[in-house]
């Protein structure tokens, strides 16, 4: 059996890690799906070491992705006063999709949520990203909404909210 770790992000050089993680997955993946223009701009505005660092002393918990001592991609949640939990960030690099790590690290925060007594995990996903919702719908989650948010400079994030219970 492999070696598979979600470690949690504190300093500052596991930050920078994220960062760069971010910078390649998203550059990669979010392309094709908002072009470029906008993939550096929300790298540079949400997901660069600034803001990631502002995230977690809001209370965001960032994790890095790591299998066999490689580092395979990144996640961040956030648990909410309403009971739920925030899946915010699940990226993971190209090689590394479809390999069953989304599910191993739902299952751990399905775990952390029970600890928690979080009754649900919510996320946002970009109605373009056919092959994240699939990954998603195969998890369980659940379309509840559309919503289109202005995030400055002229762009939208153009999303479904999705939703899974926790029992």
């Amino acid at each position: 059996m492999s070696n598979f770790r979600m470690i949690p992000v504190a300093s500052d050089s596991e930050i920078r890690t994220v960062s760069e993680l971010a910078d390649e997955i998203w550059h990669e993946h979010f392309t094709p799906i908002i072009g470029a223009e906008q993939v550096s701009y929300m790298l540079r505005t949400l997901q660069s070491f600034d803001p990631i660092k502002q995230q977690i002393a809001e209370g965001y918990e960032y994790f890095l992705l790591e299998e066999d001592g490689q580092l395979i991609g990144y996640s961040a949640i956030h648990a909410l006063e309403d009971g739920s939990l925030f899946l915010s960030k699940l990226y993971l690099r190209r090689a590394c999709r479809g390999k069953g790590y989304a599910s191993r690290v739902m299952a751990s925060y399905i775990v952390l949520c029970r600890e928690r007594g979080l009754g649900r995990i919510w996320l946002t996903c970009n109605r373009f990203n056919e092959n994240s919702l699939k990954v998603y719908n195969h998890l369980g989650f659940r379309k509840i909404r559309e919503e289109k948010a202005d995030i400055g400079n002229g762009f939208y994030m153009d999303d479904y909210i999705m939703e899974k219970a926790v029992q």
